[in-house]
């Protein structure tokens, strides 16, 4: 793949994860889930607490999954400033999870997030895996 495409690719996907998890006005409900549902709403809400903080390193070592980190990394400065240069970018909107599936198997999970970003509301579906015991957001579409 040519560079410029993959360095395209990797900031899409940064903007992705960035922009659909932050959130200034609220943060993500854990209320209402139970057991693995509520691991997977509260890897969320570590999220968009580590992107509003602006801790991205905590976004890179924590909280994304190990296969989008490798390609973060790949961008120049690495997952950390991928992530702080979608940071400056950002303004303040609301996320909600509205529904969370897991797999029959339990290592991968889907949510349902509606978002409002500039007035306008989204729904967007966040894959999660489980990495040595732990949540981590995988794709954000």
């Amino acid at each position: 793949m040519p560079s410029f495409l993959k360095r395209s690719s990797l900031q899409s996907c940064a903007v992705l994860l960035v922009i659909g998890l932050s959130a200034c006005a609220t943060t993500v409900s854990t209320s209402g889930y139970k057991g693995e549902a509520k691991d997977v709403a509260q890897t969320i809400k570590n999220l968009q607490a580590d992107v509003t903080a602006g801790e991205q390193k905590k976004v890179c070592n924590n909280d994304l999954a190990g296969p989008v980190v490798k390609s973060l990394s790949s961008a120049k400065g690495g997952c950390q400033q991928a992530i702080k240069d979608q940071l400056a970018e950002v303004a303040s909107f609301e996320v909600n999870v509205q529904s969370i599936q897991i797999t029959s198997a339990g290592h991968a999970a889907i949510a349902k997030a509606k978002s409002k970003y500039a007035g306008k509301n989204k729904v967007s579906t966040i894959s999660l895996v489980k990495e040595a015991g732990k949540w981590k957001i995988a794709k954000f579409s």
